[in-house]
C-alpha cells in the first residue's frame, strides 16, 4: 500500500497505532477445521481449495445430491468435488445447486448479480449468484473508495437499516462487489455515482493503492474471501457526497483520529474497518 503524495497532519497515540496495526495482521484468517473444503478440478491447479462450507449445510446438501445427482458436483464426508468442465455447463451445474440451498433457506438475500470465480492467472471458470458465494466460501472481488478531504478528513457512508448485510454500520465513501463483467477501475467509478453522487469528472482521478485479501468465517452464513481492490479519491472541501441507490442512509465527515476510536469501537464492516485502518496506517504519525 502506499502513502498519499501529500502528507496528512494527523498523529495518533502509539497504542492507537499498535491496536490499528495488529488488526490487520489478522484480515486473512483459515476456514474453521470443521468445514468442508471445496475442491476444484480444473484451473491453474486442479485439485485445489476454493471454498468452504459450513457444516450446519452440510448433511442438507448431502441429503439432496445424494436424491438427485448434478452434473459435475460430487460430494463426500471429507470434501465437496467440483469437476472441471465447460464455464457455460459449470455455471449451470453450481446455479443449480445454489436454487436447492436458496430453496432449503440456507442463501438469504437473493441479489439476480453474478460474480465471476476467477483463478490467479485471470481465466474465469465459472459464474454464479453472489449471494451464494459467500454460502460456498468462493473468492469474490470487491472496490472499496477512501474519501478525503484536503483538509485531512474522511468521508464515510452509514449502510442502509435496510441491507440483508451489515445494516446501518460505518462503511467507505463508496464500496461494492465486482460484477462478473466489471473490472476493478469500472466499478469503483459506477459504486462512487451510485453510493456517493460522485460524478465521472472526479471519480475519473481514484488512485489505486493497493489490494486487500479478507478471510473470515460468517456465523450461520458460510465463508467470506474477498479481494478487496482498494482507491483513495481527494475530494474538494465543500463536496456533498449524495446517495442515488438507496442503500447509504447518510454520510459524516470526520478526521481520522475520530475514525480510528469508531474502527476501535467497533462502528465500522469489517471490510471497511480494514480498508479505513490501512488508510489511517498510511498517512498519519505517531504523537
Amino acid at each position: 500500500m502506499q502513502k498519499l503524495n501529500t502528507k496528512l497532519t494527523t498523529k495518533l497515540t502509539p497504542s492507537t497505532i499498535a491496536a490499528l496495526e495488529e488488526m490487520l495482521q489478522n484480515t486473512a484468517r483459515p476456514a474453521p477445521p470443521d468445514y468442508l473444503p471445496i475442491h476444484f478440478l480444473g484451473g491453474y491447479t486442479a485439485g485445489q481449495v476454493i471454498g468452504h462450507l459450513n457444516p450446519d449445510f452440510t448433511s442438507y446438501l448431502q441429503e439432496s445430491l445424494g436424491g438427485k445427482p448434478i452434473p459435475h458436483i460430487k460430494i463426500g464426508h471429507d470434501r465437496l468435488t467440483i469437476d472441471h468442465a465447460r464455464p457455460l455447463e459449470l455455471s449451470e451445474s453450481l446455479l443449480n445447486m445454489a436454487d436447492r440451498m436458496r430453496e432449503g433457506g440456507l442463501i438469504p438475500g437473493w441479489r439476480n448479480e453474478n460474480f465471476a470465480w476467477i483463478d490467479q492467472n485471470g481465466h474465469e471458470y465459472f459464474r454464479l449468484e453472489r449471494s451464494a458465494f459467500r454460502t460456498f466460501g468462493f473468492r469474490s472481488m470487491a472496490t472499496h473508495i477512501n474519501g478525503y478531504t484536503k483538509a485531512g478528513n474522511l468521508w464515510l457512508g452509514r449502510r442502509s437499516e435496510t441491507k440483508a448485510t451489515d445494516p446501518g454500520r460505518l462503511d467507505n465513501l463508496a464500496a461494492g462487489g465486482i460484477g462478473a463483467d466489471e473490472t476493478p477501475w469500472v466499478n469503483a467509478r459506477r459504486e462512487l455515482w451510485e453510493e456517493a453522487g460522485v460524478p465521472p469528472q472526479i471519480s475519473d482521478q481514484i488512485e489505486p493503492v493497493g489490494r486487500i485479501h479478507m478471510r473470515r468465517p460468517i456465523p450461520g452464513r458460510g465463508f467470506h474471501d474477498e479481494q478487496l481492490y482498494v482507491y483513495d479519491l481527494q475530494l474538494a472541501d465543500n463536496f456533498i457526497p449524495t446517495n442515488h441507490d438507496g442503500e447509504v442512509s447518510g454520510f459524516i465527515e470526520i478526521s481520522l483520529s475520530e475514525a480510528a476510536a469508531r474502527i476501535l469501537a467497533d462502528e465500522f464492516t469489517s471490510d471497511a474497518a480494514f480498508v479505513t485502518a490501512d488508510f489511517i496506517l498510511r498517512n498519519t504519525e505517531a504523537g
